[in-house]
């Protein structure tokens, strides 16, 4: 018998069973009814296998590590203390924000807010003047690093923390847009958006936004129209993109999953890499640095003839080796910015799973009738903070600010008193303005720089800066939550 057609035969039986089995739809194992059946009710069981992998980003798998100091507290802050906890898996770029995905961005919003709100585009764009020093000639800078080809595939800096979670809500909807577009629901249509009317995922999700529609899906709801909008039941939307939190940053920078021999951990790091120096020890280029940093006062880049990290100042994002999760530059280059609030004593209040401070809960705002207002005029659902009445019977949050939880509020200055003034609680407990450059602004950045020393190179290293501001070593790069198993393929 053919060789071919042998074990063709034998799987003959095996294909029947599956053809058998594919025919037979399936049922709720709590009560019986068929899923997917319009006869009975309509309710839908989507196939689904995991989440997609948006554009740009890698799993990092999560687990257990000690966040906080890995090196000497040179500067004596104290405010980096090692704490166990566990960060859960999620997506993260593989590099910095270049300037060109910055420049896409700036773009579409000049596209198509410029005329009507000239203001969200100049709000957006990046502040080139960080460059300038009064000792030091970079006007070269200032005119050039943000839009010349040259510097295409170099970090974006001048952007504050605030420009940088517009950017990630902006990503957001523009790749949840393709999804829809590559699934055949949507239409392409930039000529068709303008102010408020383009694609928003929130917007989207409520019924607010229509779009260009080319098929929707089928609605098997025996009461319904026959077809239907997509929902966040069929797996089909990614979940935010966002800036990591601080332990999801600092897990990802040291890349224990490098050293890890089942669950121990066989060489503690100090950075990014194995060791205690900022050298390779590969044959092939030894001695040359691992990164972009500063070597000593007045050496930004090595000598003529052997530039080492060849960068005076900022480096394409793909430079030098990445770490074991595959993230370039998560130990120089620039700074990065993260989505948690500054306090010095985070790391004795924090949780010790999914550790974040920050937390400022919203809600869609309804009307008396409870339902949802319209969109605000850029296309965005309107939020609003969760009022404190409607969570008398919750016992895992109240109020909406959860940013001064155990930390910061009025109530605990010294010089409280019963005729305190509420209105300047921002300046009790750590004198801002003052004494203290401390308040709900203050926003943590991680990492070394082009401008650093060293020191700074080493993950557990926090500073902060106000989510206004920005200079000209802080970048940024996205994050977004794995739902379902924490490993892929399972």
């Amino acid at each position: 018998m053919n060789t071919f057609i042998k074990p063709f035969i034998k799987s003959l039986p095996f294909l029947g069973i599956l053809f058998f089995t594919s025919c037979v739809k399936e049922e709720s194992s709590t009560t019986g009814w068929e899923y997917n059946d319009s006869k009975n009710g309509g309710f839908e069981r989507v196939p689904f296998e995991e989440q997609e992998t948006g554009p740009g980003l890698v799993l990092i798998q999560g687990g257990t590590f000690t966040m906080g100091r890995t090196e000497q507290e040179v500067m004596y802050n104290w405010d980096n203390i090692p704490r166990r906890v566990t960060v859960s898996s999620f997506y993260m770029d593989q590099t910095e924000i270049r300037n060109f995905d910055y420049l896409e961005y700036l773009y579409w919003v000049k596209r198509v807010y410029g005329v009507d709100y000239p203001e969200v585009w100049k709000k957006a764009v990046p502040d080139t003047l960080v460059w300038r020093s009064k000792l030091a000639y970079n006007e070269p800078l200032v005119e050039n690093y943000l839009r010349h080809p040259s510097y295409r595939d170099y970090p974006v800096v001048g952007v504050s923390w605030v420009q940088a979670t517009n950017y990630c809500a902006w990503r957001t909807d523009r790749v949840n847009e393709n999804i829809m577009i590559r699934e055949g629901i949507l239409k392409w249509s930039p000529t068709d958006q303008s102010n408020e009317n383009n694609f928003n995922t929130d917007a989207y999700l409520a019924g607010q936004y229509e779009g260009v529609v080319r098929d929707e899906l089928t609605n098997i709801d025996p009461s319904s129209q026959g077809t239907r909008k997509v929902k966040v039941e069929d797996g089909i939307l990614l979940p935010k993109y966002r800036l990591p939190t601080e332990a999801e940053w600092e897990f990802a920078a040291l890349g224990l999953i490098g050293n890890t021999l089942y669950e121990r951990i066989v060489e503690r790091r100090l950075y990014p890499w194995n060791g205690h120096v900022t050298r390779t020890d590969m044959q092939s280029n030894m001695g040359q640095m691992v990164a972009n940093f500063v070597r000593g006062r007045g050496d930004y880049m090595g000598v003529a003839g052997n530039l080492n990290d060849a960068a005076d100042r900022t480096a394409p994002v793909i430079s030098y080796w990445p770490n074991d999760y595959g993230l370039y530059n998560m130990g120089g280059n620039v700074a990065e910015w993260v989505m948690d609030v500054y306090r010095p004593l985070t790391l004795e209040d924090m949780n010790d799973l999914s550790s974040f401070r920050g937390n400022r809960y919203k809600t869609q705002k309804r009307d008396a009738e409870g339902a949802l207002v319209d969109k605000d005029s850029l296309g965005r659902v309107v939020m609003v903070d969760v009022d404190e009445k409607d969570n008398i019977n919750r016992r895992n949050y109240k109020k909406a600010d959860n940013i001064n939880y155990l930390d910061g509020d009025w109530a605990s200055s010294i010089y409280f008193d019963e005729e305190f003034d509420k209105d300047k609680s921002e300046k009790a407990m750590y004198n801002y303005g003052a004494s203290s450059m401390l308040n709900d602004k203050a926003r943590v950045y991680k990492g070394g720089s082009w401008k650093d020393r060293a020191y700074w190179m080493s993950p557990g290293t926090r500073r902060y800066l106000d989510e206004e501001q920005a200079t000209d070593f802080i970048g940024f790069r996205c994050a977004m939550a794995r739902v379902g198993a924490q490993i892929k393929g399972k």
